[in-house]
């Protein structure tokens, strides 16, 4: 900032940052409250008995499983 002819600052030619407080970003004294906790699942640590009928199982559940053979390493 310089001093013009008149006695008024002359503010050179650029972007500033405003410094005025209505500009400020204004700042909380308060903390927000905490998140409320999760309410725990109700079968949480028991254990289930196996179902009645017993559990399905498919006649072909075996060839999902199946191991292909390794093939050789490059040499």
């Amino acid at each position: 900032m310089e001093m013009g002819e008149e006695g008024f600052e002359r503010i050179d030619e650029g972007c500033r940052t405003p410094n005025h407080d209505e500009c400020q970003i204004r700042t909380n004294l308060v903390c927000p409250p905490p998140p409320p906790k999760k309410k725990k699942p109700i079968n949480c640590g028991k254990k289930r008995d196996p179902p009645k009928n017993g559990y399905f199982q498919p006649p072909d559940l075996e060839l999902l499983f199946v191991m292909s053979p390794r093939r050789e390493a490059w040499a």
